[in-house]
C-alpha cells in the first residue's frame, strides 16, 4: 500500500458520519492482498488518529482484475513486478445502479472528498429537482433551473 492511499483511506473513515448521512455506502478497492488490508488498516488508523474502527469495506483485487475491467490503471506507471499501477478512480454510483459519476486521478494525485460530497450532494438534489448546480456549488447554494421546465412550474 502507498502512503498516498493511507491518507486517502484514513480521510474517507474520518467523514464517514457524512457519507452516512447521505446516505452513502462506501467501498474501496486495493491492489494488494487481503492479509496486507489488516495491518494496512492498522496504519490507516494510527495516520488518521480516527479514534475508532475503520468502518468500510476494502475488496482486495491483487490481479488487477477489477481495476482493468473498470479502466483504472495507469500503463505508464508500473509497480516493481511489473504490473501497471492503478489510477485513483471514484465512482459514484446511484441508487438505480447507474453509473453517475467517474471521476480518474493520475497514480500520483491524492483525491479530493470534498468534491466527492459535493457532487453527492448536487446529484442527491438534481434526482428530485429539476435544477442544476452551477461551478463550484455548494449544498444549499442557489442552483438554476433546467430549461426544460415551464415558466408556472419555475415558479412553484
Amino acid at each position: 500500500f502507498t502512503p498516498v492511499c493511507t491518507t486517502e483511506l484514513g480521510t474517507v473513515a474520518s467523514l464517514m458520519d457524512k457519507f452516512t448521512a447521505r446516505n452513502v455506502k462506501v467501498i474501496a478497492v486495493s491492489c494488494d492482498p487481503v492479509d496486507s488490508h489488516k495491518s494496512w488498516i492498522k496504519d490507516i488508523e494510527a495516520y488518521s488518529k480516527l479514534g475508532c474502527d475503520f468502518s468500510y469495506p476494502i475488496i482486495s483485487d491483487p490481479h488487477r482484475e477489477i481495476a482493468v475491467k473498470l479502466g483504472m490503471v495507469d500503463d505508464k506507471e508500473k509497480d516493481r513486478e511489473g504490473l501497471p499501477l492503478t489510477a485513483r478512480a471514484v465512482f459514484i454510483v446511484g441508487p438505480d445502479k447507474k453509473l453517475k459519476l467517474s471521476i480518474l486521478y493520475p497514480a500520483t494525485t491524492g483525491r479530493n472528498f470534498d468534491e466527492v460530497l459535493r457532487v453527492i450532494d448536487s446529484l442527491q438534489l438534481t434526482a428530485y429537482k429539476k435544477v442544476a448546480t452551477p461551478a463550484n456549488w455548494q449544498n444549499g447554494g442557489e442552483c438554476m433551473v433546467l430549461p426544460s421546465v415551464s415558466k408556472e412550474d419555475a415558479a412553484k
